[in-house]
């Protein structure tokens, strides 16, 4: 299989070298408009071909596509790769931009549109799931995911990639990560208030601390609280009811519930790979499943854990994050 990777930043050679895990025989071309970046793939071994543009990429007659740029771009690119007969998997998007058009452009093409949602991937989430779904009675969760945004790219400014944008800020993709998998384990959200502030001197053009009080149509309440400010990175839930106690920290490392009066480890993992340059929470195993998924999508055994279509009944809620009340 050929794979066309579209934009050579962090996450496009992530990909790139997942794929590589995955199958070592995968042809991948990477698509950048950086020379910088191009040449800098080329020299790590991660792709066998490197053009300026998907036009010149075409040439090489690639199998399906792979959206790794930031996410203002994503829908024209999307747009093109479908009009090129491509099968499209893409980063997160925040932002509905073309997505009408791209859902009907996909399905008279007879495409399939993947979008990455890479916490339904974790383990971790789905025994979250798993365990509520069995307790079967209510449940409320408090969850609270903290940042400090110039350690996200720590090699450059903050204001200079997506989230120094008001459409794509930080706190808005912490809730894009998030939601689905919330969502997916819990049900969809009947009523929300939000509160939200700006605590810190980032100057960013929304607020960087934002908090979500939900109550799903399944009747479990959460409180759901995001912030760019926390200097040391921090994922922390915990969901209760009467006879059930669950507890999270963000890494496979600290699941926990709460059972005979006492706090035990769940592990769901056995090994996992964690790259050192990210944060602990930041598990590769979660990437790996989504790409395989997106695989089986193409050989047409499975189907993808997240759509644009749920993802666009989703954008009222990531659209809270901004700075209007």
């Amino acid at each position: 299989m050929k794979l066309l990777i579209v934009g050579l930043g962090s996450m496009g050679k992530r990909r790139a070298r997942l794929c590589r895990g995955i199958d070592p025989t995968f042809a991948i071309i990477g698509v950048d408009t950086a020379d910088a970046r191009r040449a800098e793939a080329m020299n790590l071994g991660l792709v066998d071909a490197a053009e300026p543009s998907i036009a010149a990429a075409m040439a090489h007659a690639p199998d399906a596509a792979l959206v790794c740029t930031a996410p203002l771009t994503h829908a024209g690119i999307i747009t093109e790769l479908l009009q090129n007969g491509l099968p499209v998997f893409t980063e997160l998007n925040l932002v509905p931009d073309g997505y009408e058009e791209n859902i009907a452009l996909a399905k008279e093409k007879g495409l399939p549109l993947f979008l990455s949602s890479t916490m339904l991937y974790r383990r971790e989430t789905q025994y979250i799931k798993q365990r509520v779904q069995a307790f079967g009675k209510p449940v409320h969760y408090v969850y609270h995911i903290g940042q400090y945004l110039p350690d996200w790219h720590p090699w450059e400014n903050y204001k200079n990639f997506f989230v120094g944008n008001a459409r794509t800020g930080g706190v808005r993709e912490i809730f894009g990560i998030d939601l689905p998998w919330l969502l997916d384990a819990f049900g969809d959200v009947e009523s929300v208030h939000c509160m939200k502030d700006s605590v810190s001197g980032l100057g960013l053009p929304y607020p960087d601390c934002v908090t979500l009080m939900l109550r799903h149509e399944s009747g479990v309440q959460g409180v759901l609280a995001a912030d760019v400010v926390s200097p040391k990175a921090v994922r922390n839930f915990e969901c209760f009811g009467d006879g059930l106690h669950l507890f999270w920290e963000g890494s496979p490392k600290a699941l926990y519930a709460f059972e005979n009066g006492e706090k035990r480890f769940v592990d769901t993992y056995g090994q996992f790979e964690h790259d050192p340059r990210y944060s602990d929470n930041i598990v590769e195993n979660a990437y790996v499943d989504e790409l395989t998924n997106f695989f089986e999508v193409l050989q047409g055994k499975a189907q993808p854990r997240w759509s644009f279509e749920q993802d666009l009944r989703l954008m009222p809620l990531l659209d809270l994050t901004n700075g209007e009340e």
